[in-house]
């Protein structure tokens, strides 16, 4: 099996472009790490090649996919973690678009969660992981959120980007009309909202719309939601973090209200 040795190498120079979002979007492709994702990017079939460090004596042999083996001065440059488990794939993105986004929210209770301009890459992959675990089927994320494909967000959703298919859309005119040709129905968030969560039925067919962490959703936004929500507070807390607010509000799909 190939040992890489040399800084000149074709698989090690992507790795290290990878690092940047330009890359990720004009090549197609982005980085897992760890022997959890590695296995499940393999597992999923957008595997595109695994790069094991030299000293690596874990299973390397994956149906399909080339796996080589480098250096660990080179492998700790490539690394995104300091305490890296010696094992990182190239993964493909995968290929969405409207028609295929809106096949895959129609099944089950087709609830969708929304990102408006959330930069914070560990809110966006743990809302995504979250959105995997509340029974969600599908994240769109509107032009100005934080890149879902960074390492820090793969990180975070811990995996469930490989089963929940996100789409991204330019305007909030443009995510309102996707939706509606969804049939969901468009709830926000917002401290000034009327009604708590508590008090409707989030149970199916519904856009939960969560927005900056400091700003909230956008004006734009605001004026497209169906219905406004928020969440009880005591005591001097004014807000919470976005990605416990958005793991509150999905689990209450879980259930109807009473």
């Amino acid at each position: 099996m190939e040992t890489i040795t040399s800084d000149q190498n074709r698989i090690y120079k992507t790795c290290g472009k990878l690092g940047l979002k330009k890359y990720r979007d004009r090549m197609g492709l982005y980085l897992v790490e760890g022997e959890k994702l590695v296995g499940e990017a393999c597992a999923s079939g957008c595997a595109v090649t695994v790069i094991a460090r030299e000293d690596y004596h874990k299973q390397t042999d994956f149906p399909g996919v080339d796996t080589v083996f480098m250096k660990g001065k080179l492998f700790s440059k490539i690394a995104q973690t300091e305490t890296s488990q010696g094992i990182i794939a190239i993964v493909r993105k995968p290929e969405m678009d409207e028609g295929l986004f809106l096949e895959r929210i129609s099944g089950g209770k087709g609830n969708v969660i929304v990102l408006d301009g959330l930069q914070d890459p560990g809110n966006i992959g743990t809302i995504i992981r979250t959105a995997d675990a509340a029974g969600y089927s599908g994240a769109l994320m509107l032009k100005g959120t934080g890149d879902v494909f960074s390492p820090k967000v793969v990180r975070s959703a811990m995996g469930s980007l490989f089963r929940v298919p996100v789409f991204i859309t330019d305007t909030p005119e443009e995510a309102e009309a996707l939706l509606l040709r969804g049939g969901k129905k468009i709830i926000g968030t917002s401290l000034d909202a009327e009604k708590y969560y508590c008090e409707e039925d989030l149970t199916e067919n519904i856009a939960l719309v969560i927005g900056n962490e400091g700003n909230g959703m956008s004006e734009d936004f605001k004026s497209r939601t169906r219905l406004n929500i928020k969440i009880p507070m005591s005591g001097e807390v004014d807000s919470l973090n976005a990605a416990v607010a958005a793991g509150i509000l999905m689990y209450q799909s879980a259930g109807k209200v009473k």
